[in-house]
């Protein structure tokens, strides 16, 4: 079962669960995902309670750690390339994802929605593409596929996962958020949450 497919069950309520860990949990049917970003996940840290209809029970908590650096990039929708470090001031919403994925695809109004409602108000909405079966590295499938859905904040293509590593991330979709000091202050992994995620979104932009 891969990180997909595990959001998917999850999000259905899925609860079934046998053994200790699930085994190969992360490893993608194309491999194409670096080993340290392969880690198996103990049912212990995945759920929270038998009435888990999410996977936001997957989630870590925000590490208050400066948010990494984008790097890596092997092109750049819709924007020149961006830099983190010099994006002091605005609010940060960053998502992994890659277009394939039912699960990312569920997320993307709200983060569409985000962008044209607060992009005025100071906040950056920076999407990392990171593919993980052949078809979804042609950079001109991301194009169409960036088109089809109406998305016109930047997109980064992360086809050698530099970014996702830098993140320590482990899932699509991923979502982080820094304040206007480049500071972490929350992430959801998966579908769900969307008033959660928005209500932060509209504290971090209230802070000076």
């Amino acid at each position: 079962m891969n990180r997909r497919e595990l959001l998917t069950y999850l999000s259905y309520g899925g609860l079934g669960w046998a053994g200790s860990t699930i085994a190969g949990c992360g490893k993608n049917s194309e491999g194409n995902l670096p080993p340290s970003a392969i880690k198996p996940i103990s049912p212990s840290s995945a759920i929270a309670s038998p009435l888990v209809t999410s996977a936001s029970a997957l989630a870590a908590k925000p590490s208050g750690r400066q948010i990494p650096e984008i790097q890596g990039i092997e092109a750049w929708l819709n924007s020149a390339p961006i830099k983190l470090s010099e994006q002091k001031g605005k609010v940060i919403l960053l998502q992994f994802w890659t277009f394939g994925c039912i699960n990312c695809q569920r997320t993307l109004p709200s983060i569409i929605k985000w962008h044209k409602d607060y992009a005025s108000q100071g906040l950056l909405v920076v999407s990392i593409h990171a593919p993980e079966l052949a078809f979804e590295r042609s950079i001109n499938n991301v194009k169409k596929a960036v088109q089809q859905r109406g998305i016109t904040y930047p997109v980064a293509i992360d086809s050698n996962f530099t970014t996702w590593k830098a993140f320590d991330n482990n899932y699509w979709p991923h979502l982080f958020l820094a304040d206007r000091q480049g500071i972490l202050r929350y992430d959801h992994i998966g579908e769900g949450a969307y008033e959660q995620t928005e209500q932060k979104i509209r504290e971090l932009l209230s802070e000076s």
